[in-house]
């Protein structure tokens, strides 16, 4: 399959290269991350278990809780967070969680929103690269 180029919209920039882990349900990182081991332990969660660190997330919408910024920041600061997260939709309680890990961390994680349809087609382990600006590749 050709690569396929999308543009999105920027909630907090930077720039990422890794696996798509694509998930079927939001998730609150707020009881939902592990922090320590960048783990998805929501015991609601259809996909409980998968390791987020290093992948780039796809989600329809991040679910709940202010202190999902805080449970963001902290996995960044340990290198357990996903390498990048796309939206379906603005979630600013993640992107305030990338600002304050950009700040006290000096480590950028792309939050990024795709225009409808985007992730149509994307799986579990395609190569997506985030580039400057919100510029996807999927497949790259």
């Amino acid at each position: 399959m050709a690569p396929r180029t999308v543009q999105a919209s920027v909630l907090h920039g930077g720039t990422a290269d890794g696996e798509a882990l694509v998930l079927v349900e939001p998730l609150s990182l707020w009881g939902g991350l592990d922090p320590e081991t960048g783990r998805l332990v929501d015991a609601h969660h259809p996909q409980r278990g998968v390791g987020l660190a290093g992948r780039v997330l796809l989600m329809p919408a991040g679910r709940g809780s202010s202190s999902s910024s805080s449970v963001l920041a902290e996995a960044v600061r340990a290198g357990t967070a996903p390498a990048a997260i796309l939206l379906g939709e603005p979630d600013l309680i993640l992107a305030i969680g990338a600002e304050v890990a950009s700040a006290l961390y000096a480590r950028d994680l792309p939050v990024l929103v795709l225009p409808p349809g985007a992730a149509d087609g994307v799986t579990d382990g395609q190569r997506v690269q985030v580039r400057e600006g919100g510029t996807l590749v999927f497949g790259a």
